[in-house]
């Protein structure tokens, strides 16, 4: 699984006009799921999201977690981000997981993060969605399992 995460100041999610996900401060995350993951490539990725130090301590330095600030976690189903972009000017999708294992993958760790995080949200899965973030930093950072 790879997950695209953003420390930001707030973001949300709109389909179709509709806000169907909001947090303040915390991370926003772009999630794409692979051929190979499974649920324990959710569960390593979710560990991170919550244990990943990128929020600065009193000395500005990046050594806190979002567990650590209690800050809002947005998930965000992306299967663009598993795309193969190595050779010619278009993208191969044929590196993302198909709709049906991407989609259980997805629920399962969006069930998770609710169980373990209080502030959770997400998009929705397969959907035309606006994303709309204030990126805080700007932190972003590439996490794979």
């Amino acid at each position: 699984m790879k997950g695209l995460l953003q420390r930001v100041r707030g973001a949300r999610v709109e389909v179709a006009g509709e806000v169907v996900g909001a947090i303040d401060q915390g991370l926003l995350v772009l999630v794409a799921v692979e051929p190979g993951d499974t649920r324990a490539s959710a569960d390593k990725l979710l560990n991170k999201l919550l244990n990943y130090r990128v929020f600065s301590d009193a000395e500005g330095k990046m050594n806190l977690s979002l567990a650590d600030v209690s800050g809002g976690l947005l998930l965000v189903s992306q299967f663009t981000l598993a795309a193969d972009t190595k050779s010619g000017l278009r993208p191969s999708f044929s590196t993302a997981a198909p709709p049906a294992l991407g989609e259980e993958l997805f629920d399962y760790l969006l069930g998770k993060a609710k169980q373990v995080h209080g502030t959770v949200a997400s998009g929705r899965f397969g959907a035309d969605m606006q994303v709309h973030l204030v990126n805080d930093g700007p932190v972003t950072f590439l996490l794979q399992t």
